[in-house]
């Protein structure tokens, strides 16, 4: 087995097609690939820590790949200037076990979701406009920390998933309205994410907000465990999405188990 390692990068979702590579389609992973490939001259295909769809953000992702050859010097610094503007690498880990993998071992991943309520044209490509005032923040927080009781978010998955479980444990969340700067910020963390899961939670939370959905029926439904309830099957745009953090075992905070690229 090859020496794996690990980058982590960043990217504006923007003009892509998601990260995974599609026929036909242009992606981020798409894009990392040609980059390693070219600076290690010799086909590269790494993998990442999840998918995300097409115009969403990431603004930590980790991704493992397996070169043959030796890690040239200045790689992080000749990598990012193989890879266009909306794609940067922040470091190279090297120290990981010889079978650490991207997507299986990360124990912890958050996104978050921006809107913003005045129209603006800076933010139309990284927060959705969502011009509904006033909304109900009591019902809606109360919602949001509701669902750190539940362990089955099948009602928030997109439908045709291949997911073998619709479990997931949440970690936190977190919901923040800046009045003055007429914006909203959702947080939302846990082991496992479904496919949709968290631009379906965002759109029930703003229908509550909207006094579209009572927060008796939104308890009722996931007490319930309906699998479909087209109040609560409402997606966001995902201009707003962003994956912003990933935990592993092995990389550690303040830079143990984890070493930069030069």
């Amino acid at each position: 087995m090859n020496k794996r390692f690990f980058l982590e990068i960043a990217y504006k979702g923007t003009q892509y097609c998601g990260w995974q590579v599609q026929p036909n389609q242009v992606t981020v992973q798409q894009k990392v690939n040609e980059a390693l490939s070219t600076i290690l001259n010799e086909p590269i295909m790494c993998l990442g820590c999840g998918r995300t769809d097409s115009g969403v953000h990431a603004s930590q992702f980790f991704l493992h790949f397996a070169p043959t050859k030796p890690i040239p010097e200045k790689f992080v610094f000749r990598l990012n200037k193989f890879l266009p503007n909306d794609i940067a690498v922040k470091r190279l880990i090297t120290n990981v076990p010889e079978d650490a993998h991207a997507r299986f071992d990360a124990t912890y991943r958050a996104y978050d979701y921006y809107a913003h309520f005045n129209k603006n044209p800076f933010l139309y490509e990284s927060s959705f406009f969502f011009p509904w005032l006033p909304l109900d923040l009591e019902s809606m927080n109360t919602a949001a920390k509701l669902l750190l009781e539940y362990e089955d978010f099948r009602m928030f998955c997109k439908s045709g998933h291949s997911s073998k479980t619709t479990l997931c444990q949440i970690f936190k969340t977190e919901l923040i309205v800046d009045n003055a700067a007429g914006t909203l910020h959702f947080h939302i963390a846990a082991n496992r994410f479904l496919r949709g899961m968290v631009r379906r939670v965002m759109g029930a939370l703003l229908m509550m907000g909207k006094g579209k959905i009572p927060l008796e029926e939104f308890k009722d439904v996931m007490d319930n465990k309906k699998k479909k309830f087209e109040k609560m099957n409402i997606s966001v745009p995902p201009q707003g999405l962003y994956l912003s953090e990933v935990r592993y075992p092995y990389i550690l905070d303040g830079g143990g188990g984890m070493k930069k690229g030069i």
